[in-house]
């Protein structure tokens, strides 16, 4: 009896101790995290078979934030299970940058998985790709952008029917 006792002390101890080390704002400790805005700053319209800087601007009240990560989803309107995850790479001043090379006409879209001070936020970008025939594109059915608390995002949220269409090139 004296053992659980103790360890009924001994147990809060030790993780108000520990409580003291965090110095981040996440959901998980309780204290509400300041919003992290990504913007992506990628063209809106490309060509195909040329190199186009996938760009995202990361900053958290007002400031850059330079100790995040972000990778870049990449697919084909109607063919998100088909995409490509491309690391972006810290610029300077939260800007994070990959290349991606788009091989034929079509309207894609794109993620900036961006992970930064215990937040997860997927903002979304429509890229028109050359001069698509725009009666063969699929719809998307992937949402516009979400955002998570710390320790989400890993996969994909979206459950829809987005892999049983067929692709017709």
């Amino acid at each position: 009896m004296k053992k659980w006792m103790l360890s009924l002390i001994a147990v809060p101890a030790l993780l108000f101790g520990c409580s003291e080390e965090s110095k981040v704002d996440t959901i998980d400790n309780g204290n509400m995290p300041q919003e992290v805005i990504v913007e992506i700053q990628t063209p809106k319209e490309v060509n195909v078979n040329e190199e186009v800087e996938l760009v995202a601007y990361v900053t958290q009240v007002g400031e850059a934030v330079d100790d995040g990560s972000v990778q870049f989803e990449v697919w084909e309107s109607g063919f998100r299970d088909k995409g490509h995850m491309i690391d972006g790479t810290l610029d300077k001043d939260g800007v994070y940058r990959a290349q991606f090379t788009f091989d034929h006409d079509g309207v894609y879209y794109m993620f900036a998985h961006t992970n930064a001070r215990g937040l997860h936020v997927m903002p979304k970008q429509q890229i028109t790709v050359g001069n698509p025939d725009m009666s063969k594109v699929l719809d998307d059915k992937s949402s516009n952008s979400m955002n998570h608390g710390a320790g989400h995002g890993e996969g994909h949220e979206d459950s829809e029917d987005e892999g049983e269409e067929n692709h017709n090139n």
